[in-house]
Parts: structure tokens; C-alpha cells; sequence
């Protein structure tokens, strides 16, 4: 398929797409993914009980009046931890369901656009499906900016320089592995932060990296704060929030 191709391209009947949208900001979406979004028989969308769905919300400018949409609503998200095996039980189960719903969209010719936040193959429920789906129904991937190239590039914070190793941690690992990793690396972005906040600022320093850390939080949306991870406010971050660590290796 040549790149022409690509961005007027027709969305395939039976054929499920998982359509990263970016950060936050409509304008970050690629052609690839826009042209989707107005083309796919059904949008499917991943969204927390009594809100939209912010990888919905991202599109809804595209989205025209009566667009046949599939909500697919998460029984639980951050109400209990993730290792608790009733999270992982009605996690596992809302999965199964969820692909079932795709599956028959599918199986009556439809094409569904499963919408993911950031990049699909990057801390996202697509890849849930996709592992499920993939071997069964055509499947394509539309790569999105992710949501940390998006906090870097509003951060004005270039992350990582010549020979640099970036690492990627989530907020959730306990302190002191969390502490022990950032020592370890060059650069690193720290995800999940959120209810985390007060733990991942003191591996941070733990770490030695508090004076060129710095605190995104809803990077590229509306509402976006950065600053200095010393100068944030004590409590929690909400969910889209992260921690910036530039590297500082040779610059030319």
C-alpha cells in the first residue's frame, strides 16, 4: 500500500483497526488514523464508568452525528490495586466480553475502529484485544504520537541525547525498586503516577534526579500543567499525569 494510498485509503469490511489517537490534542492525530476515524463502520471505544472516554473525547471532532459506536465500559479501573485478584478476575472477564462484541461486529462484515489514547501498542487495552483477535479477523495497527512524546514536546524537554538509555517505569513498582532503576539509567519517563505521586517524588530523590525532574499533567490537553517535580503541590496526581527525567549525555 503506498503512503497515497494510505491516507485516503477505505476501511475494509471485517477488518478491525486499532486506531491510536495521540496524546490529547486532535491536531497530533496522523492521516492515517483521521481518515479512519471518519470511515470505519463502527468506533469502539474503551471508557470508564460515567465518562466518555478520553480516546473518544480526542476524536469527537471527527465523529458525525449517528455514527454507529461501540461503548466498551471498564467494570473497574482505579477503585482497587491491580494485583488484587478480584480487579484481575472482572478485568479478565470484561476482556473476554469485550472481544466477543468485537468479534461478532466483525463477523457481519463490519470494519470497527477500536480507538486507543497514545500509541495502540503501548500501555493500552488494545493490545488485550489484538492478542485475542489477531490470528482470527484481519487486523490492522495505526501507529499514535504516545502520550510521553507528547508531555516531552510541550515540557520543551528533549529526553534523551547521544548515547542515553532511556527507561520506561510505571508508578506502580514498589519504592524501592523504583528508586534502584532511576539510579541505573540516563533518562527515564515514569508513568501511571497519579495516586503514586508522593511515592515516585521520593524515589526520585532517593534516586539523586530530583533537581531535573519535572511533573507533566494532562499534557497536550486542556488543563495541561508542567513544572518542576520539587515544586508540585503534595497529594495525588490525577490520572494523566507522568514524571519527566531528562537525560544529559553528549550534546554536539
Amino acid at each position: 500500500m503506498s503512503s497515497i494510498d494510505a491516507i485516503g485509503g477505505t476501511a475494509l469490511g471485517g477488518t478491525l483497526y486499532g486506531i491510536g489517537v495521540g496524546p490529547g490534542d486532535i491536531s497530533y492525530l496522523t492521516l492515517r488514523a483521521a481518515a479512519l476515524v471518519r470511515d470505519v463502520d463502527v468506533i469502539a471505544f474503551f471508557a470508564k464508568r460515567g465518562l466518555q472516554g478520553n480516546a473518544r473525547g480526542i476524536v469527537d471532532p471527527l465523529i458525525a452525528p449517528h455514527r454507529d459506536e461501540l461503548r466498551l465500559e471498564y467494570p473497574v479501573t482505579n477503585e482497587i490495586p491491580p494485583e488484587d485478584p478480584s480487579y484481575q478476575e472482572q478485568i479478565s472477564r470484561f476482556y473476554e466480553e469485550s472481544v466477543e462484541m468485537l468479534a461478532a461486529l466483525l463477523r457481519q462484515g463490519k470494519s470497527v475502529g477500536l480507538l486507543a489514547e497514545g500509541d495502540p501498542f503501548f500501555y493500552g487495552s488494545f493490545m488485550h484485544m489484538w492478542r485475542r483477535l489477531e490470528a482470527i479477523f484481519p487486523l490492522e495497527v495505526v501507529p499514535g504520537v504516545t502520550g510521553m512524546s507528547g508531555c516531552w514536546t510541550r515540557a520543551n524537554a528533549p529526553i534523551t541525547w547521544g548515547n542515553d538509555i532511556l527507561s520506561v517505569l510505571p508508578g506502580t513498582l514498589g519504592e524501592e525498586q523504583l528508586t534502584r532503576r532511576l539510579a541505573e539509567t540516563d533518562a527515564a519517563v515514569i508513568m501511571k503516577v497519579g495516586k503514586n505521586l508522593a511515592k515516585v517524588r521520593r524515589a526520585v530523590e532517593a534516586a539523586g534526579l530530583l533537581s531535573r525532574a519535572l511533573y507533566v499533567e494532562r499534557g497536550t490537553m486542556r488543563g495541561e500543567q508542567i513544572m518542576p517535580l520539587s515544586e508540585c503541590p503534595d497529594g495525588n496526581g490525577p490520572y494523566f499525569s507522568m514524571v519527566l527525567i531528562p537525560g544529559q549525555g553528549r550534546r554536539l
